[in-house]
């Protein structure tokens, strides 16, 4: 790795992807995506509006992945020894 970047997602220790958050900066954004989470189930019910449901969760889900892939480790399929 030896690069001094600050990561605020740390890649999984198993499987792909990322883990919770290690810096105080990748709490705020986890907690800004469960926040749009709830502001979107409240905006948009989805009984009455699915699409608009839907298309609100995935945008802000794309945006929380665009943070990860911007701010955290590079994803990898890992078996836990590897750190």
């Amino acid at each position: 790795m030896g690069d001094d970047k600050q990561y605020w997602f740390p890649a999984r220790t198993y499987g792909w992807g990322w883990g919770l958050p290690c810096a105080w900066q990748g709490w705020v954004v986890l907690a800004a995506y469960v926040g749009a989470l709830i502001g979107i189930s409240i905006w948009s019910n989805p009984e009455v509006s699915p699409v608009r449901f839907f298309v609100g969760i995935g945008i802000a889900t794309a945006v929380l992945l665009v943070i990860c892939a911007i701010k955290g480790e590079r994803p990898r399929w890992r078996w836990g020894g590897d750190r």
